[in-house]
């Protein structure tokens, strides 16, 4: 394996050497295969491993990026004289520009990040066996025509990052990932459902059996669907989608559209965007989830911070340069690839639960839409209007009546999410730690 420390240290020698005023680098390694079943037998395997760099050069206030994926030293070298060429075209940028010595991250425990499977990754062999277990445990279940596919993946990342201004550092991250699809019913009359979950530590997924037979369960449950009636009414989002929902949100809060102007959220500010009560916490250092880090692109140090607090928004998701655009620090958001520059982005983050279980919500509900599935989206990002197709569940005197499929949703989104009542359901293990929101007065449009 290469040593992704020598890559990002070669790197900034050539940028030096190439003339430039500072630079940071970037280098990743990844190793990742996939097999897919069908009917009892292999489908589909694939596998890919490689290694890409990336270099970002800065000459005053204009930088240029670069990457590659070859690591020869004439390589290194050619890209950092292309990279500082073209820096001396780029056009001006007062924003821009490395962290202070003094901001950057020195010291970390990645064995409390536990982000990395030490045991052996599975082999091919192991990860058909999974998808074939999975695939099994659904056709097993009366009712169900078909399983469209069934497969497991396993993949290795590392990187490691360093910048002129002092900073060196790097982590590796696992994932390991099982899932199924079951189809119900034929031709006109065909509905899908799934099942599936990744996590950090492959120990940690459910057995495939568990797998194969939710998304059959789900499926079935499908039977049927039909169109909901027209009208206005509440809406249940299902916890498997509710994150979209806050993930809208996390957009629109995200210091690059604030600074562009077209967000909805613009001028919300210190206002209330979610009921009292509820909070939106980013936690970047929690064990054993996908995103998690001990250090942001930029190489800041990573830490819990409210964005939303008792309802309230407390300030925009910030990389360096769009921070110093909005006269404000960096909040350590900053994400990068290897052929851009950095720009924030929001890893984990947990909403505030509520005291009900899903179905308690649905009782309180009355008459409306449980979701489960979206398709398709048409959100305006500077007004938040919202609008997307959706299948689910009708329900009816607080009880799932039948299931629904061809039909849409509409609202607004900060007047839904000021509406929105969280059950307790959420996974604990995911990135985004949502559960079930309802939310009130949505148009359904159906028949």
């Amino acid at each position: 394996m290469p040593d992704l420390s020598r890559l990002t240290g070669d790197l900034l020698d050539a940028a030096r050497k190439a003339g430039a005023d500072a630079a940071d680098a970037i280098a990743m390694e990844g190793v990742s295969q996939s097999i897919e079943v069908l009917e009892g037998a292999l489908e589909h395997a694939e596998r890919a491993e490689g290694v890409d760099i990336g270099l970002r050069v800065l000459i005053g206030q204009r930088q240029a990026c670069v990457s590659a994926s070859d690591t020869n030293p004439e390589t290194l070298t050619t890209i950092a004289e292309r990279a500082v060429a073209m820096a001396r075209l780029a056009p001006e940028d007062p924003y821009i520009g490395l962290a202070d010595s003094g901001q950057v991250a020195t010291s970390w425990d990645l064995a409390a990040f536990d982000l990395e499977d030490a045991g052996a990754a599975p082999s091919p062999d192991a990860l058909q066996e999974q998808a074939l277990q999975a695939e099994a445990a659904a056709l097993a279940i009366d009712g169900i025509s078909k399983v469209q596919s069934s497969g497991a993946y396993t993949s290795r990342t590392a990187i490691h990052l360093a910048a002129t201004n002092g900073f060196a550092g790097g982590y590796a991250r696992t994932a390991h990932g099982l899932s199924t699809v079951a189809i119900v019913g034929e031709g006109t009359e065909m509905e899908r459902d799934y099942y599936g979950e990744t996590r950090v530590h492959r120990g940690d997924l459910p057995h495939p059996e568990t797998v194969g037979k939710i998304a059959a369960e789900r499926t079935l449950a499908r039977a049927g669907a039909r169109k909901p009636p027209t009208g206005a009414y509440p809406v249940l989002y299902d916890e498997r989608i509710a994150s979209g929902l806050i993930g809208h949100l996390l957009q629109a809060s995200n210091g690059s559209s604030i600074a562009r102007g077209s967000s909805w959220l613009r001028n919300a500010l210190g206002e209330q965007v979610l009921p009292e009560g509820l909070s939106l916490i980013e936690q970047p250092h929690r064990a054993r989830t996908a995103g998690s880090k001990p250090f942001d692109g930029e190489g800041l140090p990573t830490a819990e911070r409210a964005i939303i607090r008792n309802g309230q928004l407390t300030g925009w998701t910030l990389d360096l340069a769009t921070a110093r655009k909005l006269g404000m620090e960096s909040t350590a958001n900053a994400s990068r690839g290897t052929s851009a520059p950095p720009s924030p982005s929001v890893g984990n983050v947990a909403l505030t639960q509520g005291g009900q279980t899903r179905d308690e919500l649905l009782s309180d509900m009355g008459t409306g839409l449980l979701v489960t599935s979206l398709i398709g989206s048409s959100i305006n990002p500077t007004t938040g209007d919202y609008s997307r197709g959706a299948s689910g569940f009708w329900v009816e005197k607080g009880e799932i009546a039948y299931p629904v499929n061809e039909c849409t949703i509409a609202g607004n989104l900060r007047e839904m999410l000021i509406s929105i009542r969280p059950a307790n359901d959420a996974r604990d293990w995911a990135s985004r730690v949502v559960p079930s929101l309802l939310v009130e007065g949505l148009t359904i449009a159906g028949d």
